[in-house]
Protein backbone atom coordinates (compact mmCIF):
# COMPACT_ATOMS: atom_id res chain seq x y z
CA UNK A 1 0.00 0.00 0.00
CA UNK A 2 1.30 3.39 -0.90
CA UNK A 3 2.24 6.46 1.75
CA UNK A 4 -0.69 8.17 0.54
CA UNK A 5 -3.29 5.28 0.79
CA UNK A 6 -2.24 4.96 4.09
CA UNK A 7 -2.82 8.24 5.43
CA UNK A 8 -6.10 8.25 3.44
CA UNK A 9 -7.18 5.24 5.53
CA UNK A 10 -6.07 6.76 8.54
CA UNK A 11 -8.08 9.94 7.76
CA UNK A 12 -10.95 7.95 7.05
CA UNK A 13 -10.59 5.76 10.20
CA UNK A 14 -10.81 9.19 12.12
CA UNK A 15 -13.51 10.76 10.86
CA UNK A 16 -16.12 7.18 10.70
CA UNK A 17 -16.67 8.01 14.17
CA UNK A 18 -19.17 10.24 12.78
CA UNK A 19 -20.95 8.47 10.58
CA UNK A 20 -24.78 7.95 11.92
CA UNK A 21 -25.15 4.39 11.26
CA UNK A 22 -28.04 2.54 13.12
CA UNK A 23 -28.46 6.08 14.14
CA UNK A 24 -30.41 6.51 11.50
CA UNK A 25 -33.00 3.25 11.99
CA UNK A 26 -33.53 4.47 15.59
CA UNK A 27 -34.73 7.74 14.89
CA UNK A 28 -37.53 6.04 12.25
CA UNK A 29 -40.08 6.54 15.41
CA UNK A 30 -39.04 9.81 16.61
CA UNK A 31 -40.46 13.05 16.25
CA UNK A 32 -38.51 15.30 13.74
CA UNK A 33 -37.59 17.59 16.00
CA UNK A 34 -35.44 15.07 17.83
CA UNK A 35 -34.11 13.42 15.37
CA UNK A 36 -32.73 17.09 13.95
CA UNK A 37 -31.04 17.52 17.69
CA UNK A 38 -29.66 13.52 17.30
CA UNK A 39 -28.46 14.13 13.33
CA UNK A 40 -26.90 17.90 14.56
CA UNK A 41 -25.29 16.76 17.52
CA UNK A 42 -23.60 13.64 15.67
CA UNK A 43 -22.02 16.24 13.26
CA UNK A 44 -23.68 15.56 10.35
CA UNK A 45 -23.87 18.57 8.24
CA UNK A 46 -21.35 20.37 10.23
CA UNK A 47 -20.68 23.56 9.46
CA UNK A 48 -24.56 24.12 8.58
CA UNK A 49 -27.65 25.18 10.70
CA UNK A 50 -31.11 24.15 10.40
CA UNK A 51 -33.12 26.68 12.61
CA UNK A 52 -36.26 24.15 11.96
CA UNK A 53 -36.87 21.13 10.57
CA UNK A 54 -38.25 22.44 7.60
CA UNK A 55 -34.92 23.27 6.72
CA UNK A 56 -32.83 20.19 7.01
CA UNK A 57 -31.58 20.39 3.42
CA UNK A 58 -29.04 22.69 4.87
CA UNK A 59 -27.23 20.18 6.46
CA UNK A 60 -27.87 17.73 3.87
CA UNK A 61 -26.25 20.09 1.44
CA UNK A 62 -23.31 21.19 3.27
CA UNK A 63 -22.87 16.94 3.58
CA UNK A 64 -22.84 15.77 0.26
CA UNK A 65 -20.36 19.48 0.00
CA UNK A 66 -18.19 17.70 2.23
CA UNK A 67 -18.07 14.37 1.07
CA UNK A 68 -17.63 16.03 -2.57
CA UNK A 69 -14.47 18.41 -0.63
CA UNK A 70 -13.07 14.68 0.82
CA UNK A 71 -13.39 13.07 -2.95
CA UNK A 72 -11.74 15.59 -4.92
CA UNK A 73 -8.84 15.28 -1.55
CA UNK A 74 -8.34 11.73 -1.29
CA UNK A 75 -9.62 10.44 -4.65
CA UNK A 76 -6.84 7.38 -5.04
CA UNK A 77 -6.46 8.33 -8.82
CA UNK A 78 -8.22 10.17 -11.55
CA UNK A 79 -10.47 6.73 -11.91
CA UNK A 80 -12.07 6.77 -8.86
CA UNK A 81 -12.93 10.36 -9.07
CA UNK A 82 -14.59 10.03 -12.70
CA UNK A 83 -16.79 7.13 -11.15
CA UNK A 84 -18.26 9.23 -8.48
CA UNK A 85 -18.22 12.89 -9.86
CA UNK A 86 -18.28 12.51 -13.46
CA UNK A 87 -22.19 11.41 -13.23
CA UNK A 88 -22.68 14.75 -12.14
CA UNK A 89 -21.78 16.50 -15.34
CA UNK A 90 -23.76 14.69 -17.31
CA UNK A 91 -26.84 15.34 -15.26
CA UNK A 92 -26.04 19.10 -15.19
CA UNK A 93 -25.66 18.45 -19.14
CA UNK A 94 -28.98 16.78 -19.72
CA UNK A 95 -30.56 19.68 -17.39
CA UNK A 96 -28.55 22.61 -19.86
CA UNK A 97 -29.88 21.01 -22.29
CA UNK A 98 -33.51 20.86 -21.58
CA UNK A 99 -33.53 24.68 -20.30
CA UNK A 100 -32.15 25.61 -23.71
CA UNK A 101 -34.24 23.57 -26.18
CA UNK A 102 -37.60 22.61 -23.77
CA UNK A 103 -37.73 25.70 -22.00
CA UNK A 104 -37.23 24.78 -18.72
CA UNK A 105 -35.88 26.54 -15.34
CA UNK A 106 -32.61 25.13 -14.62
CA UNK A 107 -32.43 25.98 -10.92
CA UNK A 108 -34.56 22.89 -9.37
CA UNK A 109 -32.45 20.62 -11.50
CA UNK A 110 -28.68 20.92 -11.38
CA UNK A 111 -27.09 19.34 -9.07
CA UNK A 112 -23.29 20.17 -7.39
CA UNK A 113 -20.39 20.06 -9.51
CA UNK A 114 -18.85 17.17 -10.72
CA UNK A 115 -15.60 17.39 -12.93
CA UNK A 116 -16.62 20.17 -14.42
CA UNK A 117 -17.67 23.57 -13.58
CA UNK A 118 -21.63 24.37 -13.51
CA UNK A 119 -21.02 27.31 -15.60
CA UNK A 120 -18.98 25.59 -18.30
CA UNK A 121 -21.66 22.90 -19.21
CA UNK A 122 -24.06 25.58 -19.04
CA UNK A 123 -22.11 27.87 -21.73
CA UNK A 124 -21.00 25.02 -23.94
CA UNK A 125 -24.21 24.01 -24.40
CA UNK A 126 -25.90 27.91 -25.34
CA UNK A 127 -22.70 28.40 -27.31
CA UNK A 128 -22.63 25.34 -29.14
CA UNK A 129 -18.90 24.93 -27.97
CA UNK A 130 -18.79 21.06 -27.02
CA UNK A 131 -14.85 21.14 -26.82
CA UNK A 132 -14.77 22.13 -22.92
CA UNK A 133 -17.02 19.25 -22.01
CA UNK A 134 -14.82 16.64 -23.45
CA UNK A 135 -15.35 14.22 -26.16
CA UNK A 136 -18.14 11.76 -25.28
CA UNK A 137 -19.72 14.07 -23.24
CA UNK A 138 -19.55 17.12 -26.10
CA UNK A 139 -21.07 14.45 -28.49
CA UNK A 140 -23.77 13.56 -26.10
CA UNK A 141 -24.64 17.45 -26.01
CA UNK A 142 -24.54 17.55 -29.88
CA UNK A 143 -26.87 14.73 -30.13
CA UNK A 144 -29.73 16.03 -28.26
CA UNK A 145 -29.02 18.85 -29.75
CA UNK A 146 -29.86 17.91 -33.19
CA UNK A 147 -32.69 16.58 -32.34
CA UNK A 148 -33.82 19.90 -32.02
CA UNK A 149 -32.30 21.27 -35.44
CA UNK A 150 -34.45 22.80 -38.42
CA UNK A 151 -33.44 19.83 -40.40
CA UNK A 152 -35.23 17.43 -37.74
CA UNK A 153 -37.72 19.26 -36.61
CA UNK A 154 -38.74 16.91 -33.96
CA UNK A 155 -40.45 17.81 -30.36
CA UNK A 156 -37.73 15.55 -28.55
CA UNK A 157 -39.06 15.07 -25.40
CA UNK A 158 -36.86 15.17 -21.78
CA UNK A 159 -36.87 11.16 -21.93
CA UNK A 160 -35.24 11.05 -25.31
CA UNK A 161 -32.96 13.31 -23.75
CA UNK A 162 -32.27 11.61 -20.98
CA UNK A 163 -31.83 8.46 -22.85
CA UNK A 164 -28.93 10.12 -25.13
CA UNK A 165 -26.90 11.29 -21.37
CA UNK A 166 -27.81 7.67 -19.80
CA UNK A 167 -26.37 6.00 -22.31
CA UNK A 168 -23.01 8.72 -22.83
CA UNK A 169 -22.39 8.39 -19.36
CA UNK A 170 -22.29 4.54 -19.28
CA UNK A 171 -19.83 5.00 -22.15
CA UNK A 172 -17.48 7.60 -20.80
CA UNK A 173 -16.93 5.55 -17.30
CA UNK A 174 -15.99 2.22 -19.11
CA UNK A 175 -13.78 4.28 -20.93
CA UNK A 176 -12.18 6.16 -17.95
CA UNK A 177 -12.14 2.83 -15.62
CA UNK A 178 -11.09 0.55 -18.05
CA UNK A 179 -7.78 -0.20 -16.32
CA UNK A 180 -9.28 -0.48 -12.64
CA UNK A 181 -10.46 -3.94 -12.57
CA UNK A 182 -12.80 -3.05 -9.81
CA UNK A 183 -14.70 -0.39 -11.16
CA UNK A 184 -15.25 -2.03 -14.20
CA UNK A 185 -16.62 -4.25 -12.37
CA UNK A 186 -19.09 -2.62 -10.16
CA UNK A 187 -19.81 -0.45 -13.90
CA UNK A 188 -20.67 -4.36 -15.29
CA UNK A 189 -23.12 -4.80 -12.75
CA UNK A 190 -25.16 -1.32 -12.19
CA UNK A 191 -25.60 -1.71 -16.40
CA UNK A 192 -26.92 -5.01 -15.97
CA UNK A 193 -29.37 -3.85 -13.11
CA UNK A 194 -29.69 -0.84 -14.95
CA UNK A 195 -30.97 -2.55 -18.28
CA UNK A 196 -33.21 -5.62 -16.48
CA UNK A 197 -34.81 -2.60 -14.89
CA UNK A 198 -35.45 -0.63 -18.37
CA UNK A 199 -36.85 -3.70 -20.06
CA UNK A 200 -39.17 -4.38 -17.19
CA UNK A 201 -40.18 -1.10 -17.36
CA UNK A 202 -40.94 -0.21 -21.01
CA UNK A 203 -43.80 -1.27 -23.02
CA UNK A 204 -42.09 -2.44 -26.48
CA UNK A 205 -39.06 -3.95 -26.49
CA UNK A 206 -37.52 -2.23 -29.52
CA UNK A 207 -37.68 0.85 -27.32
CA UNK A 208 -36.50 -0.84 -24.51
CA UNK A 209 -33.12 -1.95 -26.65
CA UNK A 210 -32.62 1.79 -27.79
CA UNK A 211 -32.56 2.55 -23.91
CA UNK A 212 -30.18 0.04 -22.88
CA UNK A 213 -27.06 1.06 -21.48
CA UNK A 214 -23.16 0.21 -22.48
CA UNK A 215 -20.59 -2.52 -20.90
CA UNK A 216 -22.94 -5.49 -18.91
CA UNK A 217 -23.05 -9.00 -20.08
CA UNK A 218 -26.73 -9.78 -19.71
CA UNK A 219 -27.27 -10.00 -23.97
CA UNK A 220 -30.39 -8.05 -25.44
CA UNK A 221 -31.46 -11.77 -26.36
CA UNK A 222 -31.51 -12.84 -22.25
CA UNK A 223 -33.84 -9.05 -21.75
CA UNK A 224 -35.58 -10.05 -25.20
CA UNK A 225 -37.15 -12.70 -22.23
CA UNK A 226 -38.44 -10.57 -20.08
CA UNK A 227 -41.46 -9.31 -22.58
CA UNK A 228 -42.68 -12.72 -23.46
CA UNK A 229 -45.51 -13.94 -21.09
CA UNK A 230 -43.76 -17.34 -20.00
CA UNK A 231 -41.88 -15.60 -16.88
CA UNK A 232 -40.78 -19.01 -15.46
CA UNK A 233 -38.45 -19.70 -18.58
CA UNK A 234 -37.05 -15.49 -18.10
CA UNK A 235 -36.25 -16.96 -14.59
CA UNK A 236 -34.95 -19.85 -15.50
CA UNK A 237 -32.36 -18.12 -17.70
CA UNK A 238 -31.72 -15.81 -15.42
CA UNK A 239 -30.80 -18.45 -12.85
CA UNK A 240 -27.33 -19.22 -14.18
CA UNK A 241 -26.74 -15.26 -13.94
CA UNK A 242 -25.79 -12.95 -10.61
CA UNK A 243 -28.79 -11.08 -11.12
CA UNK A 244 -31.49 -14.40 -10.34
CA UNK A 245 -32.73 -12.84 -7.23
CA UNK A 246 -32.97 -9.77 -8.47
CA UNK A 247 -35.02 -10.61 -11.78
CA UNK A 248 -37.32 -12.67 -9.37
CA UNK A 249 -38.00 -9.60 -7.09
CA UNK A 250 -38.56 -7.68 -10.10
CA UNK A 251 -40.88 -9.87 -11.87
CA UNK A 252 -43.15 -10.34 -8.55
CA UNK A 253 -43.25 -6.95 -8.44
CA UNK A 254 -44.54 -6.06 -11.52
CA UNK A 255 -47.04 -8.91 -11.53
CA UNK A 256 -48.93 -7.86 -8.36
CA UNK A 257 -48.95 -4.10 -9.91
CA UNK A 258 -46.34 -2.93 -7.72
CA UNK A 259 -43.73 0.10 -8.57
CA UNK A 260 -39.88 -1.02 -9.35
CA UNK A 261 -39.05 0.93 -6.28
CA UNK A 262 -37.64 -1.83 -4.26
CA UNK A 263 -35.44 -3.35 -7.22
CA UNK A 264 -34.16 0.62 -7.37
CA UNK A 265 -33.04 0.81 -3.92
CA UNK A 266 -31.22 -2.59 -4.76
CA UNK A 267 -29.49 -1.08 -7.68
CA UNK A 268 -28.88 2.13 -5.73
CA UNK A 269 -27.48 0.16 -2.52
CA UNK A 270 -25.38 -2.44 -4.59
CA UNK A 271 -21.76 -0.80 -4.16
CA UNK A 272 -22.57 0.06 -0.26
CA UNK A 273 -23.45 -3.67 -0.30
CA UNK A 274 -20.50 -5.13 -2.19
CA UNK A 275 -17.95 -3.32 0.09
CA UNK A 276 -19.96 -4.14 3.05
CA UNK A 277 -20.06 -7.89 2.04
CA UNK A 278 -16.13 -7.81 2.06
CA UNK A 279 -15.52 -4.94 4.50
CA UNK A 280 -12.85 -7.20 7.06
CA UNK A 281 -10.89 -7.60 3.65
CA UNK A 282 -10.78 -4.38 1.99
CA UNK A 283 -7.21 -3.36 0.65
CA UNK A 284 -6.00 -0.49 -1.41
CA UNK A 285 -8.38 1.75 -2.55
CA UNK A 286 -11.67 0.01 -1.49
CA UNK A 287 -11.60 1.61 2.41
CA UNK A 288 -11.75 5.39 0.28
CA UNK A 289 -14.72 4.16 -2.17
CA UNK A 290 -16.64 2.42 1.04
CA UNK A 291 -16.21 5.10 2.89
CA UNK A 292 -17.82 7.34 0.44
CA UNK A 293 -20.64 5.01 -0.35
CA UNK A 294 -21.47 4.71 3.09
CA UNK A 295 -21.29 8.56 3.46
CA UNK A 296 -23.29 9.06 0.29
CA UNK A 297 -25.72 6.31 1.49
CA UNK A 298 -26.07 8.18 4.81
CA UNK A 299 -26.91 11.73 2.78
CA UNK A 300 -29.69 9.94 1.19
CA UNK A 301 -31.07 8.35 4.46
CA UNK A 302 -31.17 11.90 6.20
CA UNK A 303 -33.14 13.36 3.41
CA UNK A 304 -35.71 10.33 3.22
CA UNK A 305 -35.81 10.16 7.01
CA UNK A 306 -36.91 13.81 7.66
CA UNK A 307 -39.25 13.75 4.21
CA UNK A 308 -40.80 11.01 5.41
CA UNK A 309 -41.28 11.96 9.35
CA UNK A 310 -42.99 15.23 8.64
CA UNK A 311 -45.14 13.05 6.10
CA UNK A 312 -46.20 12.04 8.68
CA UNK A 313 -45.29 8.14 7.87
CA UNK A 314 -44.99 5.18 10.29
CA UNK A 315 -41.59 4.20 11.24
CA UNK A 316 -42.00 0.92 9.32
CA UNK A 317 -42.98 2.57 6.23
CA UNK A 318 -39.39 4.59 6.39
CA UNK A 319 -37.55 2.00 7.12
CA UNK A 320 -38.45 0.62 3.87
CA UNK A 321 -37.21 3.07 2.15
CA UNK A 322 -33.54 3.70 3.13
CA UNK A 323 -30.80 2.67 1.88
CA UNK A 324 -28.08 -0.15 2.54
CA UNK A 325 -25.45 1.65 4.91
CA UNK A 326 -22.74 -0.89 5.38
Amino acid sequence: MSKDLLYTNGVIAAREKYLLNDKIFKLCDSGAEEALRVVSESGFGKGAEAASVYEYEKLVSADEAAIDAFIREYAPSKAEAAYLLSPRDFHNAKAAVKARYLNLDTENMLAPAGLIPVEVIISSVNSGEYAPLGKVLGDAVKQAAELFSEENKTEASGAEIGIIFEKALYVHLHETCARNGLLKKLLTTKADMTNILTALRSAEEEYAAKCYVAGGKISDKQLALLFGEDTEKALKVFKSTPYYEFVKKCVADKAAGLPLTAAERICESYETEYFTAKKYELQKSRPFLYYVFRRRAENANVRILFVCLLAGMKDSEIKRRLRAIG
